[in-house]
């Protein structure tokens, strides 16, 4: 396991402030009430923890097949239904939805090998994730992957908790199976939209990983 670059400053603050509490509330109760520091010290030793869970990227063997798509993120399927957009295709798109609690890992990484021809980051709300609006009202980023005659739409949407989306490519870039793209701080959802007739190979409320999981078969 590793720890991703986008979490280096979180976890050097969450330190900081660990050891500052820390030292403080020793000093001022440490004569009398050294139970409660053992106990705050407990505490915020799980919360620096937490945080370092955040920005883990665990060590996988991961899914590279063409034809197939593999997922995006790590998280529960909460989607598979037929919805218009009215982004990019202007029709009808299978939407899978995956839902990445704050527990997740949060890194992003590319269903299949293609040319982006389409990026773009989109302000917004801050509903919570598994709300049907959040696809079209929430901060999010889209990107459409072309490989031959298709083209997926992932997208990237901001949650209650998470706030800020990170997303690496432009248009024009190339990109493999499985390698990382993005990150979403603090969990939140992962949508991809997918040609109808795309056979779907995970159910509501399946557990899936990022990088391994075969969502669907074109």
């Amino acid at each position: 396991m590793t720890i991703h670059k986008e979490g280096y400053k979180s976890i050097a603050l969450a330190t900081i402030i660990f050891i500052g509490l820390n030292l403080l509330f020793f000093w001022l109760f440490g004569a009398s009430l050294l139970w409660l520091c053992i106990s705050f010290f407990v505490i915020t030793l799980g919360l620096v923890l937490f945080v370092v869970s955040f920005f883990r990227i665990p060590t996988r063997k991961l899914t590279i097949s063409n034809g197939q798509i593999i997922s995006p993120a790590d998280g529960k399927v909460v989607v598979i239904e037929e919805a218009f957009d009215d982004e990019y295709f202007k029709k009808k798109m299978l939407q899978v939805s995956v839902f990445m609690s704050p527990l997740n890992v949060h890194v992003n990484r590319n269903p299949i090998d293609g040319d982006i021809v389409y990026n773009k980051y989109h302000k917004g709300k801050y509903l919570v994730a598994w709300n049907p609006k959040s696809s079209t009202e929430n901060e999010r980023h889209s990107i459409v992957i072309k490989n031959g005659n298709t083209e997926i739409l992932v997208k990237q949407i901001a949650g209650a908790v998470a706030r800020r989306i990170i997303n690496y490519l432009e248009v024009g870039s190339k990109v493999k199976q499985t390698y990382e793209y993005g990150f979403i701080k603090f969990g939140s959802r992962v949508d991809l939209l997918l040609p109808i007739g795309t056979k779907i190979n995970v159910g509501i409320n399946e557990v899936v990983q990022g990088g391994v999981t075969v969502l669907a078969t074109l």
